[in-house]
């Protein structure tokens, strides 16, 4: 890819967000996060700390329902709130027991695992409803020969309602195909998530050790990715209007200071041809 072509997709983007885009719209379906034994949904922040949707169970209901964890999978927590009472103590320093002892919320916590890493414990779920979706040989290709080169960890998880990098584990998680109603959604997203991967240290070390979800290092990094996204896309004949708007709509989520000042942009144009380079195994120009 010559660095003209570079050039033309940022002008592109760019004038796109000048237009206004669309709202970003998830390309892929995925169940939320229950408790296997009640398969009630768990609720506030357990959505956030639990990476995929399906049934969530502990160590010991896992053994209770006849089965066992996997040897060697990590846990996840939840956390809940359980009541417990203060103790109420008159001025002299006595318990006080004409009063109602006060109940105050503690904090509590535990170690859940994913259905999907135990053994002989079946699911009360019905299957999700996947797509008919095949992977696109070409594509297949790019990503298998990174993933190779780069020695990244690369899983696919069913029932997944997340896609995510994790640089502390060089990690990328992503939903099935078929939870994609398109090939080239899945493709598109797979490939942001490589692009992350290249800002791990041990390749571009890219990444800021100060960037936190929303503030000004994070959003740089999404632009980044996403605009390596559309290089790799383009590059490999798969971009449509639709994972290219998407794409638009995405950046155009961060905050307006980025977008409105091209200079960032093109910042990130810049470090994105490098994770392009890096993720097709190009020659820098």
């Amino acid at each position: 890819m010559s660095i003209n072509i570079y050039q033309i997709i940022t002008d592109r983007i760019i004038e796109k967000l000048d237009n206004g885009v669309i709202a970003w719209r998830k390309a892929w379906q995925g169940g939320i996060p229950v408790n296997y034994i009640t398969q009630k949904p768990y609720q506030g922040i357990n959505i956030l700390l639990l990476p995929y949707g399906g049934e969530w169970l502990s160590y010991k209901q896992a053994q209770e329902a006849g089965g066992n964890v996997k040897k060697g999978e990590k846990s996840s927590i939840i956390v809940f709130y359980k009541l417990m009472e203060k103790s109420m103590e008159s001025g002299d320093g006595d318990l006080d027991k004409d009063k109602e002892p006060e109940k105050i919320p503690l904090i509590k916590y535990s170690n859940v695992f994913h259905i999907s890493q135990c053994e002989n414990i079946e699911s009360k779920q019905n299957p999700i409803e996947l797509n008919n979706v095949n992977p696109i040989e070409s594509a297949e290709t790019a990503l298998n020969d990174y993933i190779i080169r780069s020695k990244v960890n690369y899983k696919n998880v069913v029932g997944s309602r997340e896609a995510f990098y994790k640089p502390s584990t060089d990690t990328i998680t992503m939903p099935d195909i078929k939870q994609f109603d398109m090939s080239e959604e899945y493709y598109s997203v797979a490939f942001h998530e490589c692009s992350h991967s290249t800002g791990h240290k041990s390749r571009l070390d890219r990444i800021s050790k100060d960037a936190s979800f929303g503030n000004k290092e994070y959003s740089k990094e999404e632009l980044v990715a996403e605009i390596s996204t559309t290089f790799i896309m383009n590059f490999l004949n798969l971009e449509l209007p639709e994972t290219f708007d998407n794409s638009i709509a995405y950046i155009n989520a961060w905050p307006r200071k980025l977008k409105e000042d091209n200079k960032i942009i093109l910042t990130a144009a810049s470090q994105a041809q490098k994770a392009t380079n890096l993720i097709l195994g190009l020659q820098a120009e």
